[in-house]
């Protein structure tokens, strides 16, 4: 695991509560975007367990540039901010989980292990907006939102953003999964986003998936 935060007190905290758990290993610490980057293409930790404020380049950028210059460390937010703006930001950067700072040791753990497995985590708090995020009224879509899409590509968004699995696209479209995948494939790459989870975020946000 790569530590990115620009308070050397909290790197020390962290790294301290952090020894103690199994299976995770600190090989670096950072204190800014810019050497996380460096940190991550030079060790390629599994995750990095990043704070979004700092200055020069903050953890939002610096999520950013992990997903090309090296894809494999999935970023793990942990912060104090905890606003819907942040939260977004974050997600549609590309980390693959986000926790606030004050979270208990065995909900980083868990957090950090799951994230380093491929998935997504959040802190309670901050699922529970996604999830009133989800549920809400939509609010008035824009005419042909995502107008970078195809129509098929925007189709295939709505129906992932109404939370269907790819072979259920496949099915209702009559298309087959591995088209779908490559539609989905051209979508992340459209919208800028890492995967099905930020799409889905981004997708609501246009009134996509409610019908």
């Amino acid at each position: 695991m790569l530590l990115v935060d620009d308070h050397p007190v909290v790197r020390t905290g962290l790294r301290a509560l952090i020894s103690t758990l199994p299976q995770i290993e600190v090989v670096a610490e950072a204190s800014d975007g810019e050497s996380a980057v460096r940190e991550a293409v030079l060790l390629r930790p599994d995750v990095a367990l990043m704070d979004v404020r700092m200055a020069g380049v903050d953890g939002v950028e610096a999520t950013r540039r992990l997903r090309t210059a090296a894809p494999e460390t999935r970023v793990l937010m942990m912060t104090m901010y905890d606003d819907d703006e942040t939260v977004f930001t974050a997600m549609r950067a590309g980390a693959r989980g986000y926790l606030l700072k004050g979270a208990q040791q065995e909900e980083i753990h868990s957090a950090v292990l799951a994230v380093a497995a491929g998935q997504a985590v959040f802190g309670p708090s901050v699922a529970g907006r996604l999830l009133d995020l989800m549920t809400s009224s939509p609010a008035p879509a824009a005419p042909a939102p995502f107008p970078r899409l195809t129509d098929r590509e925007r189709t295939v968004l709505d129906l992932l953003a109404a939370g269907r699995p790819t072979a259920s696209i496949a099915t209702q479209l009559h298309l087959s999964p591995k088209t779908v995948s490559n539609h989905l494939t051209g979508i992340f790459a459209k919208l800028e986003v890492a995967d099905r989870a930020a799409a889905i975020v981004v997708a609501r946000e246009q009134g996509l998936g409610r019908s």
